[in-house]
C-alpha cells in the first residue's frame, strides 16, 4: 500500500527507533510535497504520536482516524473487532483482524499500547497529572560552515536553533512550547530583544468524558477533505488515494517550528450522542505580509517567516487576521455528513497585485465566508467520499473518491475535483496539481494490486485542465501526471522501482506559442537488513525535456549500524545533472523532528555521518554532519535565496534530548 509505505519511511526511518524494520528511503517523496513542507508536517505528526502512543481499547474512531497509515476500512475493523471481543489484551490480536497486513500491524505497534484495564475518571486530579505525567525537552542547533547568497544582509548569525518542551499525562493532558530561530534572524536584539523570533504554545485536553479534544493557544485544523480548511499536512497523489477517503476532524496543538500554517486560540470538539458530534473553534493571529505603497491594503500574503533582513522584518506581523467558525458531524453505519462553515476577517483589505494575468483572481477584500458539506461511504469492498463547498462569490468547488475492490488483491480508484478559478479559501488544502485549490478540472484514475506475496504494485493517471492561465503560461493549459511503483519487501530483502512522467503546458521563452515540458524521472532502490545492519543502494534518474532537453542521475549508498546504546548512519552519493530542471533529490537522517530532502544539481559528491548515543534511559545525544562537493553547477535564477557560494558546502546539528 502506497501509504503503509510513506508511513514505513517516517515511522521505522525518520525516528532511527526501528532500523530493523526500515524500508527503502524516499518511496513517496515527490518534489511538489517535499518543497511545499507537506512532508515535514507529517513527520512532525507521526514523532508526535510515537512520543505519545494512543491506549488500543480507549481510543475513539477519530484518534484511529488521525493515524496517517491506516484506512478507514481498518480503523472500522479495529473498532468493530474491539466491540465484538470487549476488549484486547495484546497486539498480536490484530493479526486476527483481515484487512490489516503484517507490515501495518508492525507500524500500528509503534503508535499503540495496551494499558492495564482501570476505572478513569471524569478529569484527572491535578496531583494525578503533575505525578504521573512525563516531560521531554528538546534543544538542537544546526550550524553552517559555508556562506550563503544573501548572508551579508541578514541582521543574526547563520546558525539555526530551537528549543521544545513537550509534557503528557496519558491520552487526556499534553502541554507544548517550542521556541525557534532561523538562520539570519537578530537573538536577543533589535526587534527580537526577548530572544527568540517565534515562540508557540498549546493546551490540548483529549477523551474526558462528552469532551473529545479541547485545544488552548496554537492549533491546527483539518476537516473533511480540505476543500475550505486544512492546515494541517498533505501528501502527493500516490499516497492521497489512501489518505482522501478519510474525511475525519482532526485537532492537534501546534508545536512546531512553521510559522504560516497554524491558528491561534481555541478549539473544542464535543460529543452530543454515539453518532454525532460539535466542534467550534475561534482565532485571531498576526501574519506577515507585503502591502501595497498607501501601506492600508495587502499585497501579498507570506508563509515563509523568514526575518533576516531589514525588509523582511519590516513586513513580520503587520497584519491581523480572525476566524470563527464550526463542524458538525455525523456518522452511523458506514455512512457520514458533516458541515463545516467559517467567517474570516483581516483587518487590512486584501488587494493583491494583479499586473500579471495568472494573479487576476487572488483573494480580494477584507471579510471572507466558507461553507462545505462532506460525505461518504464505507463497506467492505466500496468507498465513497467527497466534499462540496462554496464562497462569498456563490462559486462551487467540489472533489469526489470512489474505490472498489474488485478481488482481494485488486482495487481500483477514481477522483474527480473541479476548482473554479473564482473559488476563493484561503485555508483550504486539498489534492491540487496547480498547487492551489482554486482553477482547476481532474479527473485521476489509480489502483493498488497485490501481484503476489509481499509485492505491491501502484498506479495512477491524472489528467487535468486549467481555464485560466497559471504562473509561465498564457492561456489555458493542460497537465499529464503518471505514475508506476513496485514495492516488494521479504525476508531480509526489500525493492522499490518507480516510473513517473509529467507533461505541462507552459509558456515558450522563445515564442508567443505553448511548448510541452516533459519530465521523466525513475527510482530504483534495493535495501538488505540483518539484525545490525542495514545496506540500501539507491539510483535515480531525470530526463526533462522543453524547448531544450537536460538530464541527470545520482547513485548513493547507505549503511546503518547499531550496537546497543550506539546507531550510526552514513551515506554517499554522486550526482550528475546537466540543468537545475533535471535535479534529483534524496534522503538524508537527520535529527527527531527534522526532515531533510535536499535538491542536487550540477555534478558532484554529498556524504553525510549520523550518530545517534542513548547515553542513558532519559538522555540521547544525536549528531549529524553533511558534506557537499560540486565539480560543476549550472548558472540558474531558480536556485533558492539560501544556496551557498562557491563549490563546498558543509554543516553540524547537534540535538540533546532529556526526558524527565
Amino acid at each position: 500500500m502506497p501509504m503503509r509505505t510513506a508511513c514505513f519511511l517516517l515511522l521505522s526511518l525518520f525516528s532511527i527507533e526501528c532500523a530493523a524494520q526500515e524500508p527503502v528511503i524516499g518511496h513517496l517523496a515527490q518534489p511538489e510535497t517535499l518543497e511545499d513542507g507537506s512532508m515535514e508536517q507529517l513527520y512532525e505528526d507521526i514523532e508526535e504520536q510515537t512520543e505519545a502512543p494512543l491506549d488500543l481499547n480507549t481510543a475513539t474512531r477519530s484518534q484511529l482516524e488521525a493515524i496517517p497509515f491506516l484506512t478507514p476500512q481498518q480503523v472500522m475493523d479495529i473498532i468493530e473487532y474491539r466491540d465484538r471481543v470487549k476488549r484486547i489484551e495484546t497486539t498480536n490480536e490484530l493479526l486476527l483482524i483481515p484487512s490489516l497486513e503484517r507490515p501495518t500491524i508492525e507500524l500500528l505497534k509503534q503508535v499503540v499500547i495496551i494499558s492495564p484495564q482501570e476505572q478513569r475518571q471524569a478529569f484527572p486530579q491535578m496531583r494525578d497529572i503533575l505525578r504521573y505525567g512525563k516531560s521531554t525537552l528538546l534543544a538542537d542547533i544546526k550550524v553552517p560552515f559555508y556562506h550563503r547568497q544573501g548572508e551579508d544582509s541578514w541582521l543574526g548569525p547563520s546558525c539555526k536553533h530551537w528549543l521544545r518542551y513537550t509534557f503528557r499525562y496519558r491520552q487526556q493532558v499534553s502541554l507544548g512550547l517550542a521556541a525557534a530561530q532561523d538562520a539570519g534572524e537578530p537573538f536577543f536584539k533589535g526587534k527580537n530583544k526577548y530572544g527568540y523570533d517565534f515562540y508557540t504554545g498549546y493546551l490540548l485536553l483529549e477523551n474526558i468524558g462528552r469532551l473529545q479534544n479541547l485545544v488552548l493557544g496554537r492549533y491546527r485544523l483539518r476537516f473533511g477533505l480540505g476543500l475550505i480548511l486544512n492546515n494541517s499536512f498533505g501528501l502527493g497523489k500516490l499516497a492521497t488515494m489512501t489518505t482522501l477517503m478519510n474525511a475525519s476532524t482532526r485537532i492537534s496543538g501546534h508545536n512546531s517550528r512553521t510559522e504560516g500554517n497554524y491558528l491561534q486560540g481555541a478549539a473544542g470538539r464535543v460529543s452530543l450522542s454515539k453518532k454525532l458530534d460539535l466542534t467550534t473553534f475561534v482565532s485571531y493571529r498576526k501574519i506577515d505580509a507585503t502591502l501595497n505603497k498607501d501601506s492600508t491594503s495587502v499585497a501579498t500574503i507570506l508563509t515563509s517567516g523568514y526575518h533576516r533582513t531589514a525588509s523582511e522584518m519590516n513586513r513580520r506581523r503587520n497584519t491581523s487576521v480572525a476566524l470563527v467558525g464550526g463542524h458538525l458531524n455525523w456518522f452511523s453505519n458506514g455512512f457520514h455528513v458533516g458541515f463545516t462553515g467559517y467567517y474570516t476577517s483581516f483587518n487590512r483589505k486584501l488587494k493583491m497585485d494583479k499586473g500579471q494575468l495568472y494573479r487576476q483572481w487572488y483573494p480580494h477584500g477584507s471579510d471572507f465566508y466558507n461553507l462545505s458539506m462532506d460525505y461518504g461511504y464505507l463497506s467492505r469492498k466500496l468507498t465513497i467520499s467527497g466534499e462540496t463547498a462554496t464562497d462569498k462569490n456563490a462559486q462551487v468547488a467540489t472533489i469526489n473518491l470512489i474505490s472498489y475492490a474488485l478481488t482481494p488483491s485488486l482495487t481500483l480508484f477514481a477522483l474527480q475535483r473541479y476548482y473554479p478559478y473564482k473559488y476563493q479559501a484561503i485555508y483550504a488544502n486539498s489534492l491540487a496539481e496547480g498547487g492551489s485549490v482554486n482553477d482547476e478540472s481532474a479527473v485521476l484514475l489509480g489502483g493498488k494490486w497485490h501481484t503476489w506475496n509481499d509485492a505491491v504494485f501502484s498506479f495512477y493517471s491524472d489528467l487535468s485542465y486549467f481555464a485560466w492561465p497559471k504562473y509561465a503560461t498564457n492561456g489555458s493549459t493542460h497537465r499529464w501526471d503518471n505514475v508506476i511503483q513496485l514495492d516488494c519487501d521479504r525476508d531480509s530483502w526489500a525493492l522499490l522501482l518507480r516510473y513517473r512522467m509529467k507533461m505541462k503546458e507552459l509558456k515558450s521563452q522563445t515564442a508567443p506559442s505553448t511548448i510541452k515540458k516533459f519530465d521523466h524521472r525513475a527510482r530504483l532502490a534495493v535495501a538488505y537488513t540483518t539484525p545490525t545492519l542495514r545496506l540500501t543502494t539507491q539510483a535515480d534518474a531525470a530526463y526533462v525535456s522543453k524547448e531544450t532537453a537536460s538530464h541527470g542521475y545520482m547513485f548513493s549508498e547507505t549503511a546503518r549500524w547499531q550496537h546497543r546504546w550506539l546507531k550510526l548512519i552514513a551515506s554517499a552519493a554522486y550526482f550528475n545533472t546537466t540543468s537545475y530542471d533535471a535535479r534529483v533529490y534524496s534522503y538524508e537522517p537527520g535529527l527527531l523532528y527534522t526532515l531533510s530532502f535536499p535538491a542536487f544539481y550540477g555534478e558532484g559528491i554529498r556524504s553525510t555521518l549520523n550518530a545517534r548515543a542513548d547515553l542513558c534511559s532519559n538522555l540521547t545525544l544525536i549528531c549529524s554532519c553533511g558534506y557537499t562537493h560540486s565539480f560543476h553547477r549550472p548558472v540558474t535564477s531558480e536556485v533558492p535565496d539560501e544556496s551557498a557560494r562557491g563549490n563546498t558546502r558543509s554543516d553540524l546539528e547537534l540535538q540533546l534530548r532529556w526526558r524527565l
